[in-house]
C-alpha cells in the first residue's frame, strides 16, 4: 500500500502558492473590511511572528494575533481576525479532492496532508472542510515542529509513515519542496494543476482500475 501525500495552499487549497500566476490572497479586502492594511500585516505579523514562531508551534495563532494586531490599530477581539483569514483562505480545489476521493476508494493507497500551517488552520481545514474523511492524517509544520523544505520535516513525517514499500508520492507547488522530498528519497511532484496529479503514471493507473 503505497502512501500519497498533498500539500494545502497551492495544491488542496487555491490561494498562498509560490506560483506568482495561480496566487490568490485573502487578504485582499482586510483593509475595507477590518481597518487592516494588509501590507502592514504581512510586513509586521506574518513574517515576524507567524512565519518565525506560530508556524513551527512555538506561540500560539490567537496568542500572536492579540499581542500584534494593536500595534495595526484593530483594538479588537483575535478571533474576528482569525475568522476572516480562516474563512477566506479556504478556496477548496474540489476537483482535485475529488481525485483524492477516488483514490481512497481503491482501498490501497495512504492519503496524507503534509503542509506548513498552524494548529488552528490544520484543525480548521480537518474538521470544518472534511479533511478527515479524505485522509489518513495531516502532518503540519506546528505538530511537527519543522518547516518545509527542511529536512527534519520529512524526517519526522517519514517516522509517523512508518516502513515504506515504495517511496511515498508527494504533491507540492514549491519547486524547493520537491526538491527536498526527492533528496530525501521521496518521489516530489511539482504541482500546477489537476493534470500534474491526474496523469503521473502511478496515479493515472490506480484511478484506472
Amino acid at each position: 500500500m503505497r502512501s500519497v501525500l498533498f500539500d494545502v495552499d497551492g495544491v488542496l487549497v487555491h490561494g498562498y502558492t509560490a506560483q506568482m500566476e495561480r496566487r490568490r490572497r485573502w487578504d485582499e479586502h482586510l483593509l475595507a473590511d477590518l481597518g487592516i492594511d494588509p501590507s502592514a500585516f504581512r510586513d509586521l505579523f506574518i513574517k515576524q511572528v507567524f512565519e518565525k514562531e506560530v508556524l513551527t508551534g512555538r506561540k500560539a495563532f490567537l496568542s500572536a494575533l492579540e499581542e500584534t494586531l494593536p500595534q495595526l490599530g484593530f483594538h479588537g477581539s483575535p478571533f474576528i481576525v482569525a475568522s476572516y483569514w480562516l474563512n477566506r483562505d479556504s478556496h477548496l480545489n474540489m476537483q482535485l479532492l475529488e481525485v483524492v476521493r477516488h483514490l481512497r476508494r481503491t482501498g490501497r493507497i495512504r492519503l496524507y496532508v503534509a503542509t506548513n500551517q498552524e494548529h488552528m488552520r490544520a484543525f480548521h481545514l480537518w474538521n470544518r472542510h472534511g479533511f478527515e474523511n479524505l485522509f489518513d492524517d495531516m502532518f503540519h509544520a506546528a505538530r511537527l515542529g519543522a518547516l518545509k523544505p527542511e529536512r527534519a520535516f520529512f524526517e519526522r513525517v517519514a517516522n509517523k509513515l512508518g516502513p515504506q514499500d515504495e517511496p511515498p508520492v508527494f504533491f507540492d507547488d514549491s519547486e524547493a519542496v520537491v526538491e527536498a522530498a526527492n533528496a530525501f528519497g521521496w518521489e516530489g511532484v511539482l504541482y500546477h494543476n489537476l493534470a500534474d496529479c491526474t496523469e503521473h503514471p502511478w496515479i493515472s493507473r490506480e484511478l484506472s482500475q
